[in-house]
């Protein structure tokens, strides 16, 4: 399929009209197993777990989307991490940042530390103190950009440079792509080696499918990762595949509105007087803003703030709007707010990646934005 634009693969790319009947839309080919034409012989596919049409079409969908020459699909985004994992042997040493989703550092330091893996926590805002937390044995850089839930930039490009610039083997970075998606972020083309989503949140976009997915250029890195797919099995049923080939024709537009939307919220949070503080990558005061110009489409759909009066006033918004749904989870049509801290990040609690309990994270969907910057005022509002 050839297309330029990102709209077009979108729709089209790994989706041609079925060959059998000619159906427009990518059929769920709900099958665990296939006929074989001769023993050991068979039309590509033998068994699901190893591949299914349906999948295939969104690993290839997703590939165009990053720029990527291969794609893989999982059936969480915590199974893509752990899978981009079993990559590393006892004794490899993984340079993360510091402000990542609760669930992967719950993995890291609740699992995998137990199979001798060994992580290091550094602020990659800062690349010499990036760069100083390299080791011989360091086999992998883990990076969030903007991160969950602080919402820093991180430059991946500076980042990779630092990577390839260490001195023995060279640490493999990679970036989970999920708070941008690949519609406002390209980790690839900035010099990463890995892209991973949770393909539940903007990829899918109707908070009605829980996926993962991977993709790279490197083909060993490929190879590697898909025998890793198929002998641990981590894979997402062909219904749940394409639910995520459903939401991704439309990501392009949806990016755009929970971009516009959450620029206006975040200038109208950070004139307002009880709000004390506003982290959001498109204002001006952000510390990053100008790496999130130079590598990123647009701010995208996530932001947080700190109210004035702390946690009880944090609690009083999150439990007062009516648009915005308390929930966990984001990059769906509808808006959510949380509190990360009891809520997304209670497993960080007491680490040094503790959040701020009076922290508030909203997911901005693509309703009318006055809508929703008049819930937050009313919420604002309430004590």
């Amino acid at each position: 399929m050839n297309a330029d634009h990102f709209e077009t693969r979108a729709i089209h790319a790994g989706q041609e009209p079925d060959s059998a009947v000619g159906a427009v839309v990518v059929p769920i080919y709900q099958t665990s197993t296939y006929a074989q034409t001769d023993v050991g012989a068979h039309k590509g596919y033998d068994y699901s777990r190893t591949n299914n049409p349906t999948r295939q079409a969104l690993e290839v969908c997703l590939a165009s989307l990053e720029g990527a020459a291969n794609g893989l699909c999982f059936a969480s985004g915590m199974g893509a991490i752990t899978t981009i994992m079993l990559l590393l042997q006892a004794g490899d040493h993984v340079v993360v940042c510091d402000d990542v989703y609760g669930g992967t550092y719950r993995l890291f330091r609740n699992v995998l530390e137990n199979y001798q893996l060994q992580f290091t926590f550094v602020d990659m805002t800062d690349l010499n103190a990036t760069a100083r937390a390299f080791r011989p044995n360091t086999r992998m850089v883990w990076l969030e950009t903007p991160t969950n839930p602080l919402m820093k930039v991180i430059d991946i490009a500076g980042v990779a440079k630092e990577a390839k610039s260490a001195k023995g083997a060279k640490p493999w970075v990679v970036v989970d792509n999920t708070f941008a998606s690949p519609y406002l972020q390209q980790p690839l083309a900035l010099g990463a080696d890995v892209v991973m989503h949770s393909t539940t949140k903007y990829l899918g976009g109707h908070s009605d499918v829980v996926g993962g997915g991977v993709v790279t250029s490197d083909p060993e890195l490929f190879e590697r990762l898909k025998f890793l797919q198929n002998a641990a099995g981590a894979v997402p049923g062909a219904f749940d595949c394409w639910l995520v080939l459903r939401g991704v024709k439309t990501l392009a537009l949806r990016m755009e509105r929970h971009s516009a939307n959450a620029l206006a919220i975040a200038r109208f949070l950070a004139q307002h007087p009880a709000i004390a503080r506003v982290m959001y990558p498109g204002l001006e005061s952000h510390p990053q803003y100008e790496i999130a110009q130079r590598q990123m489409r647009a701010p995208g759909g996530m932001l947080s703030f700190i109210p004035v009066g702390g946690v009880d006033s944090a609690m009083q918004i999150a439990r007062a709007t009516r648009l915005f749904t308390l929930g966990e989870s984001l990059g769906g049509v509808e808006s959510l707010i949380e509190v990360p801290a009891a809520m997304t990040h209670q497993s960080v609690a007491g680490s040094p990646l503790e959040v701020d309990p009076a922290l508030v994270r909203l997911s901005v969907g693509i309703e009318n934005g006055e809508d929703l910057i008049a819930d937050l005022q009313q919420a604002l509002h309430v004590r």
